[in-house]
């Protein structure tokens, strides 16, 4: 992932900088745990707007998934 000082200045606040280094730390932790980050993305937001009880969110961490979302290629 090639992001750098250049990016963060459109992060439009602090807040708005602290959300984006957690999609980047989900991004990037998903494909350290050899997830497709795309599909591993769109499954976890569609659980949650389907109702995942927040309760069980540790169900949807990175290292938990199954590898049923494709893989990325090295």
């Amino acid at each position: 992932m090639a992001l750098g000082r250049r990016n963060y200045l459109f992060a439009g606040s602090d807040s708005g900088g602290e959300r984006a280094a957690s999609i980047y730390t989900l991004v990037v932790t998903a494909r350290l745990n050899g997830l497709n980050p795309e599909a591993y993305l769109k499954d976890i937001l569609t659980r949650i707007a389907e109702g995942h009880p927040i309760n069980r969110i540790d169900e949807l961490m990175p290292w938990r998934m199954i590898s049923a979302t494709d893989p990325r290629p090295a």
